[in-house]
């Protein structure tokens, strides 16, 4: 059954798809009134109306992104039952995010966790809750491999999601940054060999 929007629901949609690129682009911080206008081609009270401030604008645009790539990561680990094969699916789609990340102007994650420390604390308190929310999908993952007897059962689920995780979020950083995307491919490489020689059983 197709949802049709109301015409308030469709202009906040708009607002949210055309501003979440420039807020990624130029910082959260960085990002302008005018630079929102003359985006969107909305007047500052058009803006607002849908949206109480730029700081619950920016919370909303960060949602916005952040959701866009955990679906595309939900499916391709959705298919997949065994542990072992699930961060398999979870390297191969990060060396695939590179180009959707550029197009976002990177990382949500990176860019709404640096960027809104000390200057946007419903932000940071937001990627913080998101990052240990994906830091803790990891965990169960290790958890059901350790119970499934794919890895070994001396591991620290923690400490090796903590690691996983902060190679995949660290090459991003770097790929962007030197537009590198060989440096987000050799850091799934490792994660893979990781996983193989040192966690498996």
């Amino acid at each position: 059954m197709e949802i049709t929007l109301s015409k308030a629901e469709r202009t906040k949609q708009f607002i949210l798809e055309t501003v979440a690129p420039v807020f990624s682009k130029n910082g959260y911080a960085g990002t302008s009134l005018s630079d929102i206008t003359q985006a969107t081609g909305l007047t500052k009270g058009a803006v607002y109306g849908h949206f109480e401030n730029k700081e619950q604008l920016a919370l909303a645009c960060f949602n916005f992104n952040l959701k866009k790539i955990l679906n595309e990561l939900n499916i391709f680990v959705g298919k997949h039952n065994s542990p072992l094969a699930q961060f398999k699916a979870i390297t191969d789609f990060y060396r695939r995010y590179y180009y959707l990340a550029v197009d976002f102007g990177g990382c949500p994650l990176i860019t709404g966790g640096v960027d809104s420390n000390h200057q946007n604390p419903l932000l940071f308190s937001r990627v913080k809750q998101m990052t240990g929310k994906i830091r803790g999908k990891m965990v169960d993952i290790i958890l059901n491999a350790i119970e499934q007897g794919d890895m070994r059962s001396d591991l620290d689920p923690h400490k090796y999601a903590t690691r996983i995780f902060a190679m995949i979020e660290g090459s991003l950083y770097l790929a962007i940054l030197m537009d590198e995307q060989d440096c987000v491919n050799d850091m799934m490489d490792h994660i893979d060999d990781m996983i193989e020689k040192e966690m498996k059983k």
